[in-house]
């Protein structure tokens, strides 16, 4: 028995008991019964069409779940890879790590990564987007020059002081465990590093050009040495468990900022105060 948008039907026709019913008064009655015998197979088409229907409307429904719960898995199993690769490196995130920590099965795992490079690159990328909402989308959202350059730096130190990866900085461990070994991994996470370098340069420049920060700077010399001393904060932090290193980083840039700010943005670095990190 078919159900439809127009009830019930008939078991042994497929035909709606009501139109079968009118259809043998009309044929009783003298009237063109071709016309009714039409109206009859339109309705069972109809009611076919819209059982078809219905029957595509669920299976979509059900693909879009399994997707949705797939992609929460995925996101979980990234969030879980990001902080076990950022203390034990990405050589020692494994499926079996994984599947210890989220206490899922292998098979489960190798349904979203076919391979471990997969993983890896993949978690490099899930990294990646954690750095820019804890760190380049807040900078960002403050005005362009020497303030917003002040904010990357300054959010930058936080966001490793605050301990948003259990390692400490992501891309400080993975550069060091990847700088020598050829292959995909390392070039994703050279190209990363070159994205953050570049960031700093560029705001740099937006600092100069506005005539907030003296244009005698060379701007890529200033990012390598500010990025070198973010990197040397995390290394004593990680290492020594110094937490006097980030206070130290902030001085040496603020020492920097202050000799190379103009009349103009002086007064903008002044008010920019240092950012308190989650403890």
């Amino acid at each position: 028995m078919y159900l439809s948008a127009k009830g019930f039907l008939n078991a042994k026709t497929g035909i709606p008991k009501s139109r079968q019913a009118k259809a043998y008064r009309t044929v009783g009655e003298g009237s063109c019964s071709k016309t009714n015998v039409r109206a009859i197979y339109q309705d069972h088409v109809e009611a076919i069409l819209t059982k078809a229907q219905l029957r595509k409307a669920v299976q979509e429904v059900a693909t879009k779940g399994r997707k949705a719960q797939g992609e929460r898995t995925r996101k979980a199993i990234l969030e879980a890879a990001v902080h076990i690769a950022s203390a034990e490196g990405l050589e020692g995130l494994t499926i079996g790590r994984l599947a210890l920590e989220l206490s899922m099965s292998k098979s489960g795992l190798f349904a979203h990564f076919g391979s471990k490079e997969d993983l890896q690159v993949a978690t490099v990328e899930a990294a990646r987007l954690i750095f820019i909402n804890e760190v380049i989308k807040p900078a960002f959202a403050t005005a362009q020059g020497l303030v917003r350059l002040w904010k990357l730096c300054d959010i930058w130190l936080g966001y490793v002081q605050s301990g948003v990866f259990r390692g400490g900085c992501f891309f400080a461990a993975a550069a060091a465990e990847f700088d020598s070994r050829p292959g995909p991994v390392r070039d994703r996470i050279a190209e990363i590093m070159k994205e953050w370098l570049s960031t700093l340069s560029t705001t740099i420049i937006e600092a100069q050009n506005a005539g907030q920060l003296s244009k005698d700077v060379d701007a890529s010399q200033l990012a390598f040495e500010f990025n070198s001393l973010e990197l040397g904060a995390n290394w004593a932090f990680q290492l020594y468990g110094d937490l006097r290193a980030f206070t130290r980083a902030r001085e040496a840039m603020r020492d920097r900022l202050n000799r190379y700010a103009t009349a103009a943005g002086a007064p903008l670095l002044a008010l920019a105060k240092p950012k308190r990190a989650r403890v």
